[in-house]
């Protein structure tokens, strides 16, 4: 138990450590391999005798080991001026540097999935063994996706200001990776997210804490313990966890007085209503599509509308829904899908049967595809 909570504790550091490296003047990957070097020290020796003040420790740790690093590259000679003195050890700077940790890690020069991979790893405090398993690469080629990424900043001033909707946008992709390896990314993204939340006061971001809160209570009843997938109409209710339920739509109330709308938020006040229907039966579809209509005015995204179709259909009948999928671009991911589901609602059966396999074949997630062909399989047994 000592040793989790020392990970955690870890990982909640790791971005100050970090800023105070940068902020005396080491260079950001320089100074993001100390910190990490830091952390496996701290691993190693905080079982046996965790210090009063972890930070401290961590900081003087890092500094030593970049100064170490720095000192052995001799054809570095511009920083010498760096190695002249050390700090003194004691107590570490009260400066939160997080939200430029943030900003840096998802500059727009990085593409989104070296975007992902330098947050996991300098904000989150993820070794790159166990960034590499979360998304199932190899760690050569995960540690070189990392190099090129904090290449490509190293230019970029460490107080220069980002964007937030970056930064949102490349935690909700971790968001949505879930669990894999013996990192469950999900998990991690609501805490950073968190993190976040604690840096900026910002409606958006508090948006996407709900949606996460949201979207995460349902995970339990989200697949059997076989593995398969769980449509949400399906789901045993009982299993959904009530207390991030009840956090997520605070939170989102909160965000949504403040009349700055944008579309983490209708997200989140679409599985709000999810969340609060007791049955399916009794989910209020009228305002589901009225939020999806906000939310294709904010964002004008096919997929958007893809979702909208199927409120549609559940709204004011499969026809209508069709009618929808109609005038949205038929290659669009899980359209297939959708239209498989809307023609079994209108009782095509023999459609539907044909069209849920053509999206078996489209699938590219094997829960997917086991789950779209058991449908499949399931209306022509039927007939």
């Amino acid at each position: 138990m000592t040793s989790v909570l020392n990970e955690v504790l870890l990982r909640s550091l790791t971005p100050g450590v970090l800023g105070i490296l940068v902020r005396r003047g080491a260079d950001f990957a320089a100074a993001e391999d100390a910190v990490q070097d830091a952390l496996v020290e701290a691993l190693r020796v905080w079982p046996a005798e965790e210090p009063r003040d972890p930070k401290g420790w961590l900081v003087t740790v890092a500094w030593r080991k970049f100064l170490d690093a720095t000192r052995a590259e001799t054809a570095r000679r511009r920083r010498e001026d760096l190695v002249e003195e050390e700090p003194a050890p004691g107590p570490a700077p009260a400066t939160d540097d997080t939200l430029q940790l943030y900003f840096l890690c998802t500059h727009p020069s990085l593409t989104p999935s070296s975007a992902v991979a330098l947050t996991l790893r300098a904000v989150g405090g993820l070794t790159t063994r166990q960034i590499a398993q979360a998304y199932l690469v190899p760690e050569a080629t995960m540690a070189q996706r990392i190099s090129r990424a904090k290449r490509t900043v190293a230019e970029v001033r460490f107080d220069q200001s980002g964007d937030v909707a970056t930064v949102l946008r490349v935690l909700y992709l971790v968001f949505n990776e879930g669990y894999s390896g013996d990192v469950d990314l999900a998990a991690e993204a609501i805490r950073l997210t968190r993190q976040l939340v604690a840096a900026i006061d910002h409606p958006e971001v508090a948006g996407l804490l709900a949606l996460m809160l949201l979207h995460h209570a349902r995970r339990a009843a989200r697949t059997t313990p076989e593995g398969e997938l769980v449509p949400l109409a399906e789901q045993d209710r009982t299993r959904w966890d009530t207390t991030l339920i009840a956090e997520g739509v605070a939170i989102l109330q909160a965000a949504l007085a403040r009349d700055r709308l944008g579309e983490f938020q209708a997200q989140a006040a679409i599985a709000a209503l999810h969340a609060d229907a007791p049955a399916a039966a009794e989910t209020d579809w009228v305002q589901i599509v009225e939020w999806y209509d906000e939310l294709a005015q904010l964002t004008d995204s096919p997929v958007v509308r893809l979702n909208r179709a199927v409120a549609v259909g559940e709204a004011d009948g499969p026809r209508a829904g069709l009618a929808a999928l109609a005038a949205l671009d038929g290659s669009l991911p899980r359209y297939t899908a959708v239209a498989a589901y809307l023609h079994e609602r209108d009782g095509d059966l023999a459609t539907a049967a044909r069209l849920y396999a053509e999206a078996a074949h489209q699938a590219t997630n094997l829960a997917e595809v086991a789950h779209l062909t058991r449908q499949a399989a399931r209306l022509n047994a039927s007939r």
